[in-house]
């Protein structure tokens, strides 16, 4: 390689290109464009990408907001040192611009560089992705780029043109308030973050999209109230109350006599179930009411955990109860709000519902609930005599018996108000109606709930049967893993939660598998774990990353 040019001047030292392709990893195939390849001549640098360039996972990679990489000669010689490697080739850490200069401790988001005859603006530093470290043959690398402050950046162009190595690189204007790319970087993965800093990083236009949403949500979480007590809880039942054939409310209060926390409307319980089965269930249950501690149970015809609920407790009985969770609550706003379930999803709106009764709101509420008949209408009495009290409350109760299945275009008929906030809960195919009807009114602020497991994240993986969760074809020896969402309770093995979840074909979040990115952060209900590798930024109380953790002890995941 080029030993660069002297001074202080930015050069750039190669451009390089590749297309994506299927390459074999870990027993599964990745798409992916991470291989780049130096090329001679000047290259066409457009809105979207570089001529002869491609990326497998456009959701990470690529796009008007990613369409160029840029990584310096500096950092490879760091790397050649850290890895005792002599290797190293332009485009070994998938950039397009290989320069000289322009560290990432001094480039700062919104600036922007003359290149050739384009002009480039800096707008995020490089996705933390395991698919580095599949080209670089080191899998801890993803940790590392950010550890060690050398993440590299991406640049939207402002100005197409052509680029060639030797061009020289000079800097146009300065992006607003100073902050770095490695500075951002930290802000986003690493702990002991400035609040400051980031609301400033908020304030950055030229910063994108991806990044302000992630800022936004550490901003979010920091007013967050965290889960009211940590693992179970034993909780007394005060009653039983059948609300119809297959359906009972549970009311439950501290078995100690103290006053339980608040829970917010539409927030979850999960119960641990020992008398319920082998291996013990663990089920989630809404919440029905607000305030209060109360949950309406419908009785499954195989279900393990409502069938115990619904007919083997007494007044009396202790249950084990985790705190209340769940991001499915109501807002505090006066702008209209709709509520929409069907059969037993009707009940995290149903608490909705008694806030704002309790509130005597004046907001414009519209209910609307499906269910096959007037027989299997779970807690109508109850809804339709708080919707009464309301002012501006609209009822629509569509029976599939007799009216037809609600649909979104019966939906779109209502002609509901389009600066409404929509809460939804149901089965998954009758949310994703409603969400589409619902985005054809015009309506943008749009909640779902869903018990089941998360829908995957697994960035360039392709060609992957899905498959329902199941034990896995190997089973270990060491302390038992349940997956509350999927069913799953299994003895783990010798890897981390998250290949222990791929191996049961739970549906599993991730992108660094280094402890970096907490895309894999999954709600830690009970139990204790270890980290291999250790992140750089440890999870909350009650949270884990579990491509990294290993169980000590039998744990219960939200999952």
């Amino acid at each position: 390689m080029s030993p660069g040019s002297p001074g202080g001047a930015a050069t750039l030292l190669s451009v390089n290109v590749g297309m994506p392709k299927n390459v074999e990893w870990n027993g599964k195939t990745v798409y992916t464009g991470v291989w780049k390849q130096p090329v001679d001549g000047p290259v066409m640098v457009r809105r979207l990408n570089l001529d002869g360039d491609g990326q497998g996972d456009t959701a990470g990679h690529g796009g008007e907001q990613r369409a160029v990489m840029v990584y310096q000669i500096d950092s490879y010689r760091h790397w050649e040192n850290h890895f005792g490697r002599d290797d190293f080739v332009y485009g070994q850490f998938g950039e397009n611009l290989t320069v000289d200069g322009m560290p990432d401790g001094e480039v700062c988001i919104g600036d922007r560089y003359r290149v050739g005859s384009a002009e480039l603006e800096v707008t995020q530093p490089r996705v933390t992705c395991y698919r580095v470290g599949l080209r670089m043959g080191e899998p801890e690398l993803p940790a590392l780029l950010v550890s060690h402050h050398r993440p590299g950046f991406y640049c939207r162009v402002i100005t197409e043109g052509e680029v060639s190595a030797g061009d020289s690189i000079v800097k146009t204007s300065s992006g607003p308030h100073g902050l770095s790319v490695a500075d951002t970087d930290a802000l986003l993965y690493l702990p002991d973050r400035d609040l400051a800093r980031l609301r400033q990083a908020v304030d950055i236009p030229a910063l994108s999209p991806g990044w302000q949403g992630s800022f936004h949500d550490l901003l979010k979480d920091a007013d967050t109230p965290k889960p009211a007590w940590d693992g179970f809880r034993r909780l007394q039942v005060t009653s039983v109350v059948a609300e119809s054939t297959n359906v009972f409310s549970i009311q439950l209060a501290s078995a100690d006599g103290s006053e339980l926390p608040a829970a917010q409307a539409g927030q979850y319980l999960t119960f641990r179930l020992p008398d319920a089965g082998t291996p013990v269930p663990v089920r989630s249950y809404s919440l029905s009411t607000s305030p209060g501690y109360r949950i309406s149970v419908k009785r499954e015809p195989h279900g393990v955990g409502s069938g115990y609920l619904t007919s083997s407790l007494h007044p009396g009985d202790v249950l084990d109860v985790a705190a209340p969770r769940g991001e499915f609550v109501l807002d505090d706003a006066d702008t209209p709000v709709v509520l929409v379930s069907a059969g037993i999803g009707v009940t995290p709106v149903l608490a909705m519902l008694h806030t704002l009764g309790a509130a005597g709101s004046e907001r414009e509420i519209w209910w609307i609930h499906s269910s096959r008949r007037p027989e299997e209408h779970p807690l109508a009495a109850e809804a339709h005599e708080l919707l009464t009290k309301l002012p501006h409350a609209v009822e629509r109760i569509f029976y599939s018996a007799r009216d037809g299945r609600l649909t979104k275009d019966k939906l779109v008929d209502l002609a509901l108000p389009v600066d409404a906030t929509a809460y939804i809960c149901g089965p998954e195919s009758f949310m994703a109606d409603m969400r589409e009807g619902l985005s054809a009114v015009g309506i943008s602020q749009i909640h779902t709930e869903l018990f089941g497991a998360l829908s995957s994240l697994n960035p360039g993986i392709v060609g992957e049967t899905v498959r329902p969760p199941h034990q896995p074809a190997v089973l270990g020896h060491g302390p038992l893993v349940t997956f509350s969402r999927s069913g799953i309770s299994t003895p783990s093995g010798d890897g981390s939660l998250l290949e222990l979840a791929e191996a049961c074909d739970v549906p599993t979040r991730w992108s660094c598998r280094t402890g970096v990115c907490h895309n894999c952060i999954t709600p830690l209900l009970s139990g204790d774990v270890v980290y291999s590798p250790t992140p750089l930024e440890p999870p909350a109380d009650g949270q884990t990353l579990i491509c990294c953790a290993r169980p000590t002890t039998d744990l219960v995941l939200d999952m």
